[in-house]
């Protein structure tokens, strides 16, 4: 299980395993990781995990929040990420499985080729694996028989363009804007919000921070696209 581990000049104040889907940096005490120092808004920060994966938002802080020196909004964190609030100082240590070099440098290839998307382009990626709209995800390890969930866009350019969703993680949205997962687990489809002031919508219901299992046939709404979660086979 990955976790933060806090510090200030050296010193380790406290070792937090981020065993939540979303926790609360800041000073008020109702945050899941309170830093009691002016410095730090009562709501300074977010992280959210999604399986192996971390993302690390600023909720609007007053002072700003830094990842290895470089002022962040959001910000996909990688095994040894430090990450500043003011004086403190918080360590990204994640699962010694997932923390290869190989994987960090492939994780900035991905982030590199969001950040070349056009805003009009509705992104679509599996974990592990970059697709583009409409290309179809490989199925050899989804079990014979076994259903196959797809997402299915329904407005926009792509219209009409499905992906099957094979893979642990697959990451929809306009980066910059509005960021959403679906998760693959063993109970089912589950959705996230990661990026974006607004939430996305399922069915005409806004949703809240906590992840939200799919039905067939649900509609999503992320971005300005709605698409069509459904399951064949």
């Amino acid at each position: 299980m990955a976790k933060m581990i806090l510090s200030m000049d050296g010193l380790v104040l406290k070792e937090i395993q981020l065993d939540k889907e979303r926790l609360t940096i800041g000073r008020k005490p109702h945050n899941d990781i309170q830093i009691d120092n002016l410095a730090i808004s009562g709501e300074h920060a977010a992280i959210v995990t999604i399986l192996s994966d971390s993302f690390l938002e600023d909720m609007n802080s007053t002072n700003g929040t830094l990842v290895n020196g470089q002022a962040i909004k959001k910000h996909f964190l990688r095994n040894n990420d430090i990450v500043e609030l003011g004086k403190y100082k918080l360590k990204y240590m994640a699962d010694s499985q997932d923390a290869t070099p190989a994987a960090a440098e492939h994780e900035k290839t991905t982030a590199a080729r969001a950040a070349s998307l056009r805003p009009e382009d509705m992104q679509l990626v599996d974990h592990g694996t970059r697709s583009n709209v409409g290309a179809r995800s490989n199925v050899s390890g989804a079990k014979i028989g076994a259903p196959v969930a797809v997402v299915q866009l329904l407005t926009g350019a792509h219209a009409g363009k499905e992906l099957e969703l094979t893979k642990t993680l697959t990451t929809l949205g306009k980066p910059g804007l509005q960021v959403a997962v679906i998760a693959k687990r063993s109970p089912g489809y589950f959705i996230t919000h990661v990026e974006g002031e607004y939430f996305p919508v399922v069915n005409g219901q806004v949703l809240d921070a906590q992840a939200r299992q799919l039905k067939d046939h649900d509609v999503i709404e992320i971005a300005g696209i709605k698409m069509e979660f459904f399951l064949k086979g």
